[in-house]
């Protein structure tokens, strides 16, 4: 859906305002550690990172595979995640505005049906990757590449979009990732009304889901250098005045 587009680069914006706030390069999907108590900021980042799917800001290098505890948590972590569901919110919003699908009626009926489609969608496209995930040992966490310059990283990103980790750290192509994305577009079709409950509706829904992935792939790529970047703009006036 061109919806889901939209929100994914609004979610982008509330990264470059969130991500220069840290202090410290978040591990995993988790922005804080040690003993300190996790504060507004870091639940933020966590959020984000944990819908995103980024292992936070770690490098291809220094990936470790997931043990099947952790795979869960993240899982259930992602199925709760007030991100998700203030995303379908946003999507329904604008599905609503633009009468989509027609035989879904205006007013607050319609907004729940299009609000609980979303999120069905998302649901059952985050659950199928996760047990196809489960089953074939892949790992779909976005990883930065490490790399210098544009074209090398924007190269990394978008073959990241469509490949997968294996447990020994190898990359082939994500059943998973395109399973999960072709359940949620197909799936969906049952319970959609007829103006789009076609396969032909279903393939283009999928269609626009992985070219959606693979733009934002190179957001995820580069955002971590934003957020510093950022970041240490916004230092430089405590340090001029921290001390006489």
């Amino acid at each position: 859906m061109p919806s889901t587009m939209i929100t994914k680069w609004a979610f982008c914006l509330c990264a470059l305002i969130l991500l220069p706030a840290t202090e410290s390069p978040a591990q995993d999907q988790t922005p804080y550690s040690g003993t300190r108590q996790p504060g507004p900021i870091d639940r933020g980042l966590e959020y984000l990172f944990n819908y995103l799917n980024m292992a936070g800001t770690k490098k291809a290098a220094e990936f470790q595979p997931l043990t099947q505890q952790e795979r869960t948590h993240i899982y259930f972590k992602t199925m709760v995640n007030p991100l998700g569901y203030a995303k379908a919110a946003f999507s329904a919003g604008i599905d609503q505005w633009n009468d989509k699908p027609e035989e879904w009626e205006q007013g607050a009926s319609g907004y729940g049906k299009r609000y609980a489609n979303i999120l069905g969608q998302y649901s059952i496209q985050r659950t199928a990757t996760y047990g196809l995930g489960s089953f074939l040992h892949e790992d779909n966490r976005y990883f930065n590449s490490g790399k210098k310059g544009f074209w090398p990283r924007t190269g990394y990103a978008l073959c990241s979009s469509v490949l997968a980790r294996h447990d020994d750290g190898s990359r082939a192509i994500s059943i998973s990732q395109l399973g999960g994305v072709a359940a949620g577009a197909f799936v969906a079709r049952l319970w959609l009304p007829p103006s789009q409950n076609s396969a032909k509706d279903g393939a283009v829904s999928f269609g626009l889901t992985m070219a959606s992935n693979a733009g934002f792939s190179i957001v995820k790529e580069f955002l971590p250098d934003i957020g510093k970047a950022i970041g240490k703009k916004n230092k430089k006036p405590s340090l001029e005045t921290g001390s006489f």
